[in-house]
């Protein structure tokens, strides 16, 4: 058996009968898709198929959205400076760029300020909006920001600045006492809660603007898919419109960013996330985000080219800088306890919520990663959480532990003084020990369905790429596949990764799992694999393939592990733990144990779930009555053939007889003179006589004294098998052809009745008490 990394859970497949709601030319598979993410409807899932820009909500809608429009004009018609304070991640570098789209398009004076990680932190802050203030900005309008900024406010109003807050995170105890705030979750009458930053900007942008700007739609789904927000709604239908603008803009500062992202034909929400994303966000993590939002204003294409290579150079220091820190956090981390908490001076605060999602994904705990300021004696970082938490509820349960606190579910930063984190990690130790159990901990893989390898083909996954784009509330597809792998091999240049192949029925299917390159050793053959993934399309030489991307995997049947002949080092795959052998000594690693079989009969076993054989029994039986104890979930085979204690091919019956008849016949004679008659005459080696010898002096037909054999009349008849003697020879054989001579489907054979017996004597013990 293997267990999975992750728990399996199965979305629930609604009735059959339900595929008929939906009038598409659509695979069942497809169609059941619609059914769980609740489309149950040919309206409903053409509408999701073919997002339109008619079905956005009206920004109006959004309150103090009429408000905020009357002051921004009459601030662009009195020639009032407005100051567009943003933030320095994707989204809100991208809601920068679209709402300062807007106001010039209106005529505004604008500029932009982000804030400097740093020297400033995150959000609003005094000494910013004194600074403005002295510039001459009465008007400040925040984006991506601004929701937790009470006592900014206060400030503005003592500057006389008129303060607009625009956000999306999640609203506190208080809020900000300000001109307007504009907040989907603050606004009773609109339907949809859930916009990114640069979504609020962009119904801000269409406000005043009178109507959609199509041109930032890909600012819109560079932040919208950047920040993780849900992919449906609204937001989908931007996401959607952005990407296909983002494809074929002609915005000088994206073509340049494509461009050294190496993206030229179609853009993937993929694309955003791992290439787009991450380059934009660099900036910000390791200086001022200026340059990213001054890329995407940019008209001039050398300029801007020059500009995209500075981002590419600081996303690959970025790089350095995380890989270093997660290094010296797992080294820092206490596996004891259920909430990952790591400080240390000196750490770029920039990119510590990338460690501390690595380190969630690593651990699967919640994780805290902190830069420690001793000369303000506060610790300052970010968080990442596991599905089974909320991190924003958790960690408002101590709020008063925090200066500075902000975020959702699952991802917050923070900032508290150095004194209050042991009180933090053991609060939040504590509510996690009440509230979760350990399979809690463990990361959750959501299944659609389970599909036969004659199910995928390229139509299917053509169909399925219909519901993209995928993300947040409307997540890509997983599928599983239980079959037994044609191939199994590590590929790649340290062989870190796996890749199988399936057959079945004519059809043929790869699977490849990056980074499970390990369990390799751990799949023994002719053994069914359950394997979770998604499905793509390879596309090489002008063919398309369909491939699983795995995600998982496990075993659900006990496993053999042949490794005869392999050496003492080579005994056990490291993926395979908690394994006792029979019989010591050999050099194994240390966490093994290693035990005679005799002494296994005396000890309790059946916590383990692994054993492994290093050396013959005297009896078959003997690894019988092991098994039906342990009943293990993997076995290990790693006997290497011994100097066989009897050399010679087992006599036959016929042969026994002979050699009775021979002695009967001679009634007495030289033990060594007979041998090289017989030797010449049979072709019977020394040990196969003096086998047979010793079976009959054992049997009472014969007795031996000083180098003569004599013949003895039988007082009684009996069987050879009344022998020990050949009772031990016979067992000794029936082990060596078993356990070492046998090919491995027929080891396998042998091993699984002894397993089906011990699953019978189980049974026998429970039913009959």
């Amino acid at each position: 058996m293997l267990s999975s990394k992750a728990n399996w859970k199965y979305i629930n497949n609604p009735p059959v009968k339900d595929r008929d709601s939906i009038e598409i030319e659509l695979s069942p598979i497809v169609k059941d898709l619609f059914l769980q993410r609740g489309i149950t409807t040919t309206e409903e899932a053409k509408q999701f198929m073919q997002p339109d820009l008619n079905n956005l909500i009206d920004p109006f809608l959004l309150s103090g959205m009429e408000k905020t429009v009357q002051r921004i004009k009459e601030a662009a018609n009195n020639n009032e400076k407005i100051a567009v304070y943003g933030d320095y991640d994707a989204d809100g570098v991208s809601s920068t760029v679209v709402l300062l789209h807007a106001l010039k398009k209106i005529g505004a004076d604008c500029e932009y300020y982000i804030p400097n990680r740093f020297t400033e932190g995150y959000g609003p802050n005094e000494s910013a909006f004194r600074q403005l203030q002295q510039a001459g900005f009465g008007l400040i309008i925040t984006v991506d920001t601004g929701i937790a900024s009470v006592h900014e406010a206060e400030v503005a109003k003592e500057l006389g600045i008129d303060l607009i807050i625009t956000d999306h995170h999640e609203p506190q105890a208080e809020i900000p006492d300000c001109y307007t705030v504009i907040h989907p979750k603050l606004s009773e009458n609109y339907s949809f809660k859930e916009l990114a930053g640069v979504g609020v900007s962009l119904k801000l942008a269409q406000a005043l603007i009178g109507e959609l700007p199509t041109e930032v739609l890909p600012f819109v789904a560079i932040g919208t898919i950047a920040d993780l927000v849900p992919l449906v709604s609204e937001n989908r239908i931007l996401a959607t419109f952005g990407l296909k603008e983002l494809q074929s803009t002609n915005d000088v500062g994206l073509r340049a960013l494509k461009q050294v992202c190496q993206l030229e034909q179609t853009i993937t929400e993929e694309d955003i996330g791992f290439r787009i994303g991450p380059r934009l966000n660099a900036v910000g993590r390791l200086g001022d985000a200026d340059l990213a939002v001054d890329l995407l204003l940019e008209e001039d294409s050398g300029i801007a080219l020059e500009m995209a290579n500075e981002l590419n150079h600081i996303n690959e220091q970025r790089k350095k800088i995380v890989q270093d820190i997660v290094d010296e956090a797992m080294e820092m981390v206490q596996t004891d306890k259920r909430i990952i908490i790591v400080a240390k001076e000196g750490w770029n605060e920039g990119v510590l919520g990338i460690v501390a999602s690595k380190l969630v994904q690593q651990y699967d705990r919640p994780a805290i990663v902190l830069a420690i300021k001793p000369e303000q004696g506060i610790v300052k970082g970010s968080a990442r959480s596991i599905p089974a938490f909320d991190l924003f509820e958790g960690c408002m349960t101590v709020r008063d532990l925090f200066t500075h606190f902000g975020g959702h579910a699952q991802a917050a930063g923070m900032t508290l003084p150095a004194e209050n984190l042991t009180e933090l990690e053991a609060a939040l130790d504590n509510l996690l020990f009440e509230n979760l159990s350990e399979e809690d901990f463990k990361q959750e893989l959501s299944i659609n369905a389970i599909l036969d390898i004659t199910d995928i083909n390229v139509n299917l996954i053509e169909e399925i790429e219909k519901l993209s784009p995928f993300g947040m509330g409307n997540p890509k597809p997983l599928f599983e596949i239980n079959e037994i792998p044609k191939e199994v091999r590590q590929i790649g240049s340290k062989k870190n990764h796996l890749k199988m192949q399936f057959t079945s029925s004519g059809a043929q299917i790869d699977m490849v799992g990056f980074g499970f390159g390990e369990l390799k050793e751990a799949i023994s053959p002719y053994t069914k694999v359950s394997v979770v993934g998604e499905l793509s399309i390879n596309d090489w030489n002008g063919r398309r393939n369909a491939q699983l991307m795995m995600k998982d995997l496990k075993i659900n049947e006990w496993q053999l592990f042949d490794l005869r002949g392999k050496k003492a080092e080579q005994l056990l795959p490291n993926t395979v733990k908690e394994v006792f052998t029979c019989d010591g000594p050999v050099q194994i690693a240390e966490h093994l144990e290693a035990f005679t079989y005799k002494e296994t009969f005396s000890k309790d076993l059946r916590s383990q779930q692994t054993i492994g054989f290093t050396a013959l029994p005297e009896s078959l039986n003997d690894i019988k009555e092991i098994i039906q104890q342990v009943n293990p979930e993997n076995i290990v085979i790693a006997i290497r053939q011994v100097p066989n204690q009897y050399p010679f091919q087992f006599p036959s019956r016929k042969e026994f007889g002979d050699y009775y008849r021979l002695i009967k016949q001679h009634k007495q004679f030289a033990i060594a003179e007979m041998q090289k008659a017989i030797e010449q005459h049979r072709g019977w080696n020394e040990a196969k006589v003096m086998f047979m010898t010793d079976v009959f002096a054992d049997l009472g037909f014969v007795e031996k004294k000083d180098g003569w054999l004599r013949y003895k009349e039988a007082a009684h008849k009996k069987d050879l098998s009344d022998s020990i003697i050949y009772q031990t020879c016979m067992k000794q054989k029936e082990a060596e052809n078993i356990l070492i001579y046998s090919n491995y489907q027929d080891l396998k054979k042998w091993f699984e009745t002894c397993m089906d017996a011990s699953k019978n004597l189980k049974e026998e013990v429970v039913y009959g008490l």
